[in-house]
């Protein structure tokens, strides 16, 4: 529009993509075990690859399908802990992270304290001490040994159920009771260590689903009715009390109120409100009774928006998660055939007997298991989305987390970004024989037809003094301004090119260096020039050398501002490289260059509004202080929540660290495992090495991406 201007795309959905297909539909999903209410049934493809499908069945509970198994057979992406019917549960018997599930502890110190016992029951008891031996195994595997045979009946056979499984009973048939039963209590009591830190990363995760509302208070004459905030249309009035948690996105109409929105932005600073203030679902209201006219549907406020993203986030798995998962699939049965060979060849090649390589081979199966990665290395990278809710960033899952951990290029918007984005009227330029109010007067009749910041900031300085009368007829042309049909004439307002276009002569003020500036002409006559101001955001310069230490080796500025006005924001900020005066297909055109020549990943900053089909073409598209902008919400990658820049810098030290962490288990796991493995199979160690090559690596392994959920500490 003007001179810092993107298109105004009115023809484009809501988030702003183009070319793309959306289907938005109020249903309640019947039949699911979860109980959740699904309202969304969301298509949407973003150019770069996303597809993000919201639908029951990936919206982020544990009734995924088989196909999505890893296995080692845990569910280890489920996000909710509704409970499984007995045909969806995995089988193993533990739903990782389930607060519902029965506490396994006691049944395995019951189990611990019977092997206990019958260590100390004479070898001349035979029977008994196998009675008892095999009462502990019994108390402490029944579980494992029935997912086995579920899984063997469902086709899943080459799993960590069935390996702990064949590995145990072949021990109980050649007579190391001890060793089996010792295998089996270890085993669970690791599973039981790693169910709580799931369950523990998960509950970061969860705490953001809190935020969705019971109930509205429908207000209608003196009459007041507590409904399903689903039911509330746009336009009802609610009544929001102390205490309670504001349901839908609307206006305050009276009152005054203090607004925790901690759990949107993570800030814990109350947000005082009053009537003509908007207000966002999923904050609490502190103090103070408000009447708030609903702006948005519940499926389309703030509140849904951001629980469907949350939910959706655990679907989405990076390139090392798939790789793992593929990996897990391929070795499971290529060391259980591994095992078979050994346990057969050997002695039928007459090096050994049948007992001693068929104890090699157990061990070499219970070491085999490949617990260590599949838990650990998704566990890490959902640690790191806690961690970065937690700071006030929302990630839409782990792939755009593990990118994040790989941007070396930072292509910025100026206005929004960098910038408050709200602009005020610093001067007045009439031309000759124009007075000052016939040049306002005159804008802000135009401009009272777009929505554009530089737009909002004319009319709201010539509301302070005039009575603005409505447009007969107006046409926004992107990149260039407005023109409007109003009581003074045929009036425009916009940029020197759209004076150009005209062919009108337009005078250039000094005031332009430092910032926006917007021509006005009626009926062919200049009327003069507006300068508008924009200020930097406080902590805009500190973001910047925070990106760099974060690793972000380049930093580019788009804008659609004049150079110089560019060019002094660029010094304030320390940024080198900055490409100004650029209508919305020149930043398309810049980020494209910018994507071929770029080492690493590129990630695109912008304010969610306009900058939409940047946001999807970048590596990682990230949204602004976006609350409540459907397009934010829609193309980004990762929504800063607040409305500081500096949480990307947070966000990247959150995504570097879970990387390491992530290398850090798959180099331990993999080289501690071949180790014992090698040793194993030479007879080397036996079967207490496998269970600490198993059980202790894992639980290290886990010990350590728990780390994750201490980095938005650290960050």
């Amino acid at each position: 529009m003007k001179e810092n201007t993107n298109a105004h795309a009115h023809d484009t959905c809501a988030c702003g993509c183009e070319n793309e297909t959306h289907e938005n539909k109020t249903h309640e999903q019947e039949g699911c075990a979860c109980g959740h209410k699904h309202h969304h049934e969301h298509h949407h493809e973003h150019h770069h690859g996303h597809e993000d499908k919201h639908e029951h069945g990936s919206h982020g509970c544990c009734c995924h399908d088989d196909d999505d198994d890893c296995g080692c057979g845990h569910a280890h992406g489920d996000s909710c802990s509704c409970c499984h019917d007995d045909d969806d549960d995995c089988g193993c018997g533990h739903d990782h992270g389930a607060e519902t599930e029965e506490n396994p502890f006691p049944r395995l110190i019951g189990a611990l304290v019977l092997f206990v016992l019958a260590l100390f029951v004479p070898k001349a008891w035979g029977i008994a001490r196998a009675i008892a031996f095999l009462a502990a195994y019994l108390l402490a595997g029944y579980d494992v040994l029935w997912g086995a045979v579920r899984g063997i009946l469902r086709g899943r056979v080459f799993d960590e159920r069935f390996l702990m499984t064949l590995a145990s009973v072949s021990a109980l048939c050649i007579g190391e009771w001890a060793e089996a039963v010792a295998v089996m209590i270890f085993y669970q009591f690791g599973e039981a260590f790693q169910d709580l830190a799931v369950g523990r990363s998960r509950r970061s995760i969860r705490a953001l689903l809190a935020i969705k509302p019971e109930y509205a208070v429908r207000v209608r004459g003196d009459e007041r009715e507590q409904v399903a905030p689903e039911l509330i249309e746009v336009g009802d009035v609610i009544e929001i009390r102390p205490g309670e948690r504001v349901p839908l996105d609307g206006v305050v109409l009276t009152g005054r109120a203090a607004l925790d929105t901690s759990a949107l932005t993570g800030e814990a600073l109350a947000r005082d409100v009053e009537a003509g203030d908007a207000i966002l679902s999923g904050c609490v209201n502190q103090s103070g009774l408000i009447t708030v006219r609903v702006t948005k549907m519940y499926g389309e406020s703030t509140v849904s928006r951001v629980m469907e993203m949350v939910e959706h986030a655990q679907s989405r798995k990076a390139k090392t998660e798939q790789f793992i998962t593929r990996f897990a699939r391929v070795y499971t049965p290529a060391v259980v055939f591994a095992a078979i060979a050994l346990a057969v060849l050997p002695p039928l090649l007459g090096l050994g007997t049948w007992t001693d390589w068929l104890h090699r081979a157990l061990s070499f199966l219970v070491c085999s298991c490949p617990c260590a990665l599949v838990i650990s290395v998704p566990l890490s990278f959902f640690g790191g989305i806690g961690a970065a809710s937690k700071a006030g960033v929302l990630v839409k899952g782990s792939d755009y987390l593990e990118m994040l951990s790989q941007v070396d290029t930072i292509v910025m918007d100026k206005t929004g970004t960098l910038t408050t984005g709200t602009f005020h009227v610093a001067h007045l330029h009439p031309a000759h024989g124009v007075s000052e109010e016939e040049l306002l007067h005159a804008a802000a009749l135009a401009e009272q037809a777009s929505d554009h910041p530089l737009a909002l900031s004319i009319v709201r300085r010539a509301k302070e003094t005039f009575t603005l009368e409505p447009v007969t007829e107006a046409q926004e042309m992107a990149g260039h301004g407005i023109c409007a049909v109003t009581p003074l004439g045929r009036v425009l307002a916009g940029n020197e090119k759209l004076m150009e276009r005209e062919g009108i002569k337009a005078h250039h003020p000094a005031c332009a260096l430092h910032g926006a500036v917007v021509h006005c002409a009626c009926d062919g006559k200049y009327l003069g020039a507006i300068c508008l101001s924009d200020t930097i955001k406080d902590d805009a310069k500190q973001a910047v050398a925070q990106m760099r230490e974060a690793g972000a080796a380049r930093i580019v500025m788009l804008t659609g501002d004049r150079q110089e006005a560019a060019q002094e924001v660029a010094r304030a900020l320390g940024i080198r490289e900055v490409h100004a005066q650029l209508l919305p297909q020149d930043k398309m055109t810049i980020l494209e260059e910018i994507l071929q020549n770029a080492n690493g990943r590129v990630a695109f900053v912008g304010d969610g509004i306009n900058d939409a089909p940047a946001l999807s073409r970048a590596d990682v598209g990230v949204a602004m202080g976006a609350l409540g902008s459907d397009a934010a919400i829609e193309a980004a990658d990762v929504v800063l929540m607040t409305d500081e820049p500096s949480g990307l810098a947070r966000a990247m030290r959150i995504a570097r660290f879970t990387r390491r962490i992530v290398i850090q288990n798959i180099v331990f796991a993999l080289v501690i495992k071949a180790l014992v493995l090698l040793l194993s199979a030479l007879g080397i160690t036996g079967m207490w090495a496998a269970v600490f090559a198993d059980v202790g690596v894992a639980m290290l392994a886990i010990l350590n991406a728990m780390r994750t959920l201490w980095s938005a500490k650290r960050a």
